[in-house]
């Protein structure tokens, strides 16, 4: 099922306007709330795992992360917006979970484990569907956002590539796992 415009718009925006909300009382807060964000392997960084993609270190940190968010969720929603849902979910879970395991003894804060995970969502899903949408889908998101790829290496200081990285490997497993057709577009076999 193809999700129209009205429906794309306003689910991106309510998940725009929660995070510059956030941002807001961040900001004011001196950045308190960071310390919510995931610190890998505490009880209380369990948290982060659903509250880091709302928390950003700065108000650049968050305007950097939503374009591309918007742009990739954008295209993510053309499978249907429970679906969206769903992969949404398991890359912040997944993703996250990895951060948590596996990430550096630091807060990890920011979207952009979510935006990996749709970027890598995106680009894998043609590979495991193998139809004309997802392999324009693919093409489009590489051309657009191909160079987020070495954002998976660590490069920069302060930079969580935990995050990058185990949100592009969750959004793998998300296409590979949810691949299958919608409900609405099976036909039944004769």
């Amino acid at each position: 099922m193809w999700v129209n415009a009205s429906l794309k718009f306003k689910v991106l925006s309510a998940l725009l306007a929660a995070i510059w909300a956030v941002e807001v009382v961040n900001l004011f807060s001196g950045y308190a709330l960071n310390r919510y964000g995931i610190l890998p392997g505490t009880t209380s960084g369990l948290y982060g795992i659903f509250l880091s993609p709302f928390l950003h270190g700065s108000i650049q940190h968050a305007l950097m992360n939503s374009i591309p968010l918007v742009v990739l969720g954008w295209l993510s929603l053309t499978k249907g917006l429970s679906k969206y849902v769903v992969i949404t979910l398991f890359i912040i879970v997944v993703g996250g979970g990895g951060v948590w395991f596996f990430g550096r003894q630091a807060y990890h804060v920011g979207a952009s484990g979510l935006i990996f995970g749709y970027f890598g969502y995106l680009i894998s899903r043609s590979f495991f569907e193998k139809t004309l949408g997802s392999v324009l889908i693919s093409v489009v998101t590489v051309m657009l956002y191909g160079g987020l790829i070495f954002g998976v290496f660590p490069n920069k200081a302060g930079v969580s590539w935990e995050g990058h990285l185990f949100g592009f490997i969750a959004g793998i497993l998300a296409a590979w796992l949810f691949k299958g057709q919608d409900r609405s577009t099976r036909r039944e076999k004769v």
